[in-house]
């Protein structure tokens, strides 16, 4: 009798619950806030499996870690390379974080190579970390849009043009 009563009792008001409707309204504008900031939060990582093999260039917005092998460059916003995995090609992101084996250039705002990490390549960086036990064969270059391959491009043919001439 009493959930009844109850159940039964709020159809009728409805000019009642109009009241609430006013704070309503606004929190479904909230809501279509919130809505507007849905697609802002980025899907968790892509992760390539220790047995995957890629052929080919990977490019996203998002995270991937990668734990098999990819032969072509990547872009992401962070890229882990796992322990088990190799990348061969050019690796841009905006956080790279290396634990495996990455043969050719690493362009990122933050670096970071691991006591795991084997690099065969040029890094060009905003920042860098690298770990004791890390194994690096290339250069280092310190830029501060590294992300650009605009502004790095001209400038390494410039220089060897410049002195070929």
């Amino acid at each position: 009798m009493f959930s009844k009563s109850k159940i039964n009792e709020p159809a009728p008001k409805a000019p009642e619950t109009t009241k609430p409707a006013m704070p309503e309204a606004p929190a479904s504008s909230a809501s279509s806030d919130f809505k507007a900031s849905a697609p802002k939060p980025k899907p968790p990582a892509s992760i390539l499996s220790s047995d995957l093999t890629i052929i080919g260039n990977l490019k996203t917005t998002g995270d991937i870690q990668v734990e098999g092998a990819v032969e072509g460059d990547i872009r992401a916003h962070l890229l882990t390379v796992g322990e088990t995995a190799t990348i061969k090609g050019e690796v841009v992101a905006d956080d790279v974080v290396v634990n495996g084996r990455v043969v050719g250039r690493v362009r990122g705002l933050k670096v970071r190579l691991t006591s795991t990490a084997r690099v065969e390549g040029d890094i060009i960086h905003k920042t860098i970390a690298i770990e004791s036990g890390a194994h690096f064969e290339g250069s280092v270059q310190r830029q501060d849009d590294p992300l650009s391959t605009k502004g790095a491009a001209p400038k390494a043919p410039a220089a060897p043009a410049g002195d070929a001439s």
